[in-house]
């Protein structure tokens, strides 16, 4: 009789080799997979290592913390001046708008925030009513919050806003406005019938090829001419509107670089599937075109959430601007003043413009994973 052995159950999983999994494996596989890609890890390293410490020292350690003027930074080999933004945060947020009203401004954030959350977490149900609520009902609430005349609230001219609010409002108003019309202006470029065609290229060459500076200035000077007798615009709503077209046609060229990336093959079976031209844009075309297009779209976003700053050449005061309003108070005349203003405005602009760029990340990849389903 035998004595050989028949294992009845698995042999226990081993760990895998120490140093293949792990921030260790991460570390040799990316940054130290080679002699010379160590070498250019360490030399980074070193820089910004460097720029770390000196930013952190500049900030923290040599910073001021309290005070009520200049004197508390009007010191030799000061850092940062934190009293100067503890004082005037409040006006960078608000501009100057009338104190006693600051709570509109936020409540009209707040609804927005609130609106706009649901949106953007794929699993929540009621995407349409949300996206109607945000695109028609929203505007018409933060309007009225912030320019008052009804309900009670006292009317607030737009000349008195400014700082973020105002750097919101345009970015936010440009960015919903500039995206359906770069749709249809792209969609407009490759009609057949050549009248759409050629208005939608003279449109999108014309605006293209004017700076962003000439815009806001025809936008401020020359748009009042266009309106009829009796309708007139304030000066923010034409920086708006300026602004609007202006993305609008760098967007158009983004979602045409995604219409001609979508293979033919797709427009010809849906209309071998019985489907119009128009049915076969909108349901099999155009999503697939947003979706290559987001990288480019996000990169236009960002860019016309900087170039709010613009504006302050027609007297409008975005955050940049009232941070450089600020800068005049005497009281506050020290060296370290200004570079702590920008400063500032350099982590709120990145704040924003990374969270919009994560957010894409976030939406490509999960675009991507529906697809390859």
């Amino acid at each position: 009789m035998s004595d050989a052995y028949v294992r009845d159950k698995d042999a226990p999983l081993r760990p895998p080799p120490a140093g293949s999994t792990g921030p260790v494996a991460w570390l040799r596989e990316n940054l130290f997979s080679s002699l010379g890609n160590s070498l250019v890890t360490v030399a980074l390293g070193l820089v910004l290592g460097y720029l770390a410490w000196g930013v952190l020292d500049w900030a923290i350690l040599r910073a001021a913390w309290t005070g009520t003027d200049r004197a508390a930074c009007a010191i030799e080999n000061a850092g940062a001046c934190w009293p100067f933004v503890w004082e005037k945060f409040p006006q960078w947020l608000f501009g100057f708008y009338p104190i006693a009203d600051r709570w509109r401004p936020v409540l009209a954030f707040l609804i927005g925030a609130a609106a706009l959350v649901p949106m953007l977490i794929p699993s929540l149900p009621g995407k349409g009513w949300n996206a109607l609520f945000l695109l028609v009902a929203y505007p018409l609430i933060a309007f009225e919050l912030l320019a008052g005349g009804l309900f009670g609230l006292a009317p607030v001219e737009t000349s008195s806003w400014g700082g973020l609010t105002v750097t919101l409002v345009v970015a936010v108003t440009g960015i919903v406005f500039s995206l359906p019309l770069g749709i249809l202006l792209a969609l407009g470029r490759q009609s057949e019938l050549p009248v759409i065609r050629t208005a939608s290229i003279a449109f999108i060459e014309l605006w293209r090829g004017v700076p962003l500076v000439t815009v806001l200035f025809m936008a401020s000077v020359m748009l009042p001419l266009f309106l009829p007798n009796g309708v007139s615009l304030d000066k923010l709503m034409r920086a708006i509107v300026g602004l609007s077209l202006f993305a609008s046609a760098y967007m158009a060229e983004a979602v045409r670089g995604g219409l001609q990336a979508v293979a033919k093959g797709q427009t010809e079976a849906g209309l071998a599937l019985g489907l119009s031209r128009w049915q076969t844009t909108r349901k099999i075309v155009l999503p697939q075109a947003l979706r290559v297009s987001i990288p480019n779209i996000v990169g236009i976003f960002i860019g016309l959430f900087k170039d709010t700053t613009l504006v302050l050449v027609v007297s409008i005061y975005d955050f940049l601007g009232i941070i450089n309003a600020g800068l005049q108070d005497s009281k506050w005349a020290a060296p370290q003043t200004a570079n702590t203003g920008y400063f500032v405005a350099a982590l709120v602009y990145f704040a924003f413009c990374f969270a919009m760029s994560r957010y894409a990340l976030f939406t490509e990849r999960r675009l991507a994973q529906a697809g390859r389903r």
